[in-house]
């Protein structure tokens, strides 16, 4: 539960790894750091002056319908096309050639003083450019000196330029301020003259066809007879002329059918046997209606006289005839009447069908006009379609022949550039701040590169963790194990410290590796001891004579053997060389105590090698080193075996199965650890039993500030506690 608590990053070992690589980390800063700040002195200083410009967005706008001059939209897109024009290269051209830049050295590096490694890498770089090439360059470094900015969502623009010299940067800023103006008036000039040019090439086309559509129009209308057609109201003649026609149809075809009807009726009534007295003619008819008052009165007469005389009576028969002749006359009259029917119904059919023939004689005109007009509609219509482009395009050329000459920029300078006092290159201040981020970076970098390329062995944690071993402990450089306050190391060797110093610090790290050692195997004695490593040089022998002296002075009956061949070490103990030796032994030449030395400072045995001891044969696998082996076992509570490096040579991993425990040691943060591993693979194959690894040589100051996670960390919270060292 509590493991599951602890943070994932151990930041005391960050901090220890940090601190283990601090002389590293500071020299790469400190190295990258002066190299920016010599960078920067070195660097030629530039100045910058901005010349700021303010865009107008008004419009002069030439007519309504179209604009040939306009003014800038307030659109962001089109206040950033102003600015890439500001930046374009074609611009740049024309400051070049107006300030003549390619003549100034600053630009034109074939104008500068050249160095001989210069000249040496020119004769190397090829054939030389072309003008065109060289002049492309000069642009491109104008252009890269150039910044254009847009203040906010502002109309404003700064126009900076950056040079060497500050009155030439100011000139240049302007120049292209105040060119950028001038290519505006330019253009819009250019503009003008090429929209008038076009609008007097269009009047001239469209005058023509103006002239050609309105004499297309005469020309139909004499052709088709529709010259003069038009009445006031709007209408044409013909379509007035049938209108009246067919009124006056209707008319006439009313009055024949009235005329027949009358006929008709009279006709009936005469076929069915009447006078004709009760027609409706008779009856309204003048004449008839005074001969009947003359009939009635005459017929009043003759009854009367009927009845007083006789049918003789001449007046009766004179009245008689009368009467009958009023008769004759009312029934000539009625035939009269009919007759004038019949007349006049012939009549109103006449006059029908004359109008009716006008009728159609006036609609076969009207169609053929009505077709007619078509045609002249269109032509009218193209024509007056022709006559309003042809007078839009005049007014248009001459409100635009009036607008030439009074151009106006659409941008104007708010701020002329001013010459800078102060350089803007190299930002001293900026640069020291990313040489301080570039040297913590860099420092940082290879610090965990240091760390990852680290193939030596730091910590206890180290020895567990890469070797799967137990870590016995560690050996102290002695000189880093003495308190200077206290000591001095000078001219005393590690392996007579121990003696003189048994109380020291530098004597305890060796009595911890003994009590490691005993301890590792449980249950059983540990009494032969061999001390080996991967590698020569790692403090091997040194740390088998500093064992076995403190394992003496403690009083344990210690035998120190040297069997190491090739090395001979451990005579350094004495000043002359030994007459016997480990081979005498083994060869029968002579007893073990014969061979035996003993070392006066500390009451140690020595089992030496004599000079001549080196021989090809394998002497460690004998009978005769298996029997030294177990008379040593039997004669002394303790023997360190000071064998050779494992990987160079094979007679360690003969001696090491037969041994109680093998001590391992490897170099602190010098030994690979592949060699480290290899060499302990090699003994497992042996079957020799290693007690654990120990580390020798460790720097405990520097172990006791960056050795996180070993004991040696503590060092300085228990150094004192030593009596000396």
């Amino acid at each position: 539960m509590l493991d599951a608590l602890r943070p994932t990053i151990d930041l005391h070992r960050q901090i220890a790894l940090f601190r283990r690589r601090l002389r590293l980390f500071l020299a790469i800063a400190a190295l990258v750091f002066l190299s920016v700040v010599l960078i920067t002195l070195q660097l030629t200083p530039r100045y910058t002056a901005v010349a700021t410009v303010m865009l107008d967005t008004r419009k002069h706008q030439v007519v309504d319908t179209q604009a040939v001059l306009s003014g800038l939209p307030s659109d962001a897109a089109q206040v950033d096309t102003e600015v890439e024009i500001l930046k374009s290269r074609a611009l740049a051209e024309k400051v070049v050639a107006q300030l003549k830049l390619d003549q100034d050295p600053e630009f034109n590096p074939d104008l500068r003083k050249t160095s001989p490694l210069s000249k040496v890498a020119a004769m190397f770089g090829g054939r030389e450019a072309s003008p065109a090439v060289k002049h492309a360059k000069l642009i491109d470094e104008v252009v890269k000196r150039l910044k254009v900015t847009r203040q906010g969502v502002t109309y404003v623009m700064n126009v900076a330029f950056e040079s060497e010299d500050p009155k030439k940067a100011a000139l240049i800023a302007n120049t292209f301020a105040e060119r950028y103006l001038t290519e505006q008036l330019d253009a819009k000039f250019d503009a003008t003259q090429r929209a008038n040019k076009w609008l007097n090439d269009r009047l001239a086309g469209l005058r023509q066809e103006v002239i050609a559509s309105e004499a297309a129009v005469a020309q139909f209308k004499a052709a088709n007879g529709l010259v003069g057609l038009q009445s006031s109201e709007g209408a044409t003649i013909a379509q007035q002329e049938v209108s009246t026609l067919n009124t006056q149809l209707a008319a006439a075809r009313a009055q024949q059918a009235e005329a027949e009807a009358k006929l008709s009726t009279a006709r009936s009534q005469l076929a069915r046997g009447s006078t004709g007295e009760d027609l409706g003619e008779t009856l309204s008819s003048a004449t008839i209606i005074d001969l009947r008052k003359q009939r009635t009165e005459l017929a009043a007469q003759v009854a009367d006289m009927q009845g007083r005389y006789g049918p003789k009576y001449p007046e009766l028969v004179a009245a008689q005839r009368k009467l009958a002749e009023i008769d004759a006359q009312i029934q000539a009259e009625i035939r009269r009447i009919i007759s004038n029917l019949d007349a006049q119904a012939q009549v109103a059919r006449q006059r029908t069908a004359s109008i009716a023939s006008s009728v159609a004689g006036s609609k076969s005109v009207l169609n053929s006009n009505t077709t007619a007009q078509v045609k002249l509609d269109e032509l009218e219509r193209v024509a007056e379609s022709n006559k309003t482009l042809y007078q839009s395009f005049l007014d248009r050329f001459k409100q635009t022949s009036q607008e030439q000459g009074l151009e106006q920029s659409d941008a104007r300078i708010v701020s002329p550039a001013k010459i800078p006092t102060l350089p803007s290159f190299p930002n001293i201040p900026l640069n020291l701040a990313i040489g301080i981020v570039l040297a913590m970076g860099a420092a940082l970098g290879a610090v965990f590169l240091g760390e990852a390329l680290e193939s030596g062995l730091y910590t206890s944690e180290d020895v567990e963790r890469e070797l799967n071993m137990p870590y016995l402990g560690a050996t102290p450089e002695l000189a880093s194990s003495i308190d200077r306050k206290k000591g001095d190391v000078r001219g005393i060797a590690p392996t007579d410290y121990v003696v003189e110093k048994p109380l020291s610090s530098f004597a305890e790290a060796f009595r911890n590796l003994k009590t490691s050692i005993s301890a590792s195997r449980v249950g059983e004695q540990v009494k032969l001891i061999a001390v080996t490593s991967s590698l020569p040089n790692e403090g091997k022998t040194t740390t088998a004579i500093c064992l076995a002296r403190v394992m003496a002075v403690g009083g344990a009956a210690t035998l120190l053997v040297d069997c190491d061949l090739r090395r001979r070490t451990v005579n350094r103990l004495f000043r002359e060389e030994p007459t016997f030796g480990l081979l005498e032994v083994l060869s029968g030449a002579c007893t073990l105590d014969q061979a035996i030395l003993r070392d006066p400072a500390s009451g140690c045995y020595v089992l030496p090698l004599t000079k001549s001891s080196y021989t090809p044969r394998d002497v460690f696998s004998s009978e005769a080193m298996d029997r030294l082996l177990e008379e040593i076992r039997a004669r002394f509570e303790i023997a360190i075996l000071d064998t050779a490096p494992v990987l160079p040579v094979a007679d360690t991993r003969v001696i090491a199965p037969k041994v109680d425990a093998v001590l391992f040691l490897a170099q602190w943060r010098r030994t690979p650890r592949k060699a480290v591993q290899n060499a302990l693979r090699q003994l497992e194959v042996v079957g020799a039993f290693v007690a654990g690894v120990g580390l020798t040589q460790v720097d405990m100051r520097e172990q006791a500030r960056s050795g996180y996670g070993d004991a040696s960390y503590y060092y300085r919270a228990y150094k004192s506690y030593y009596s000396v060292g």
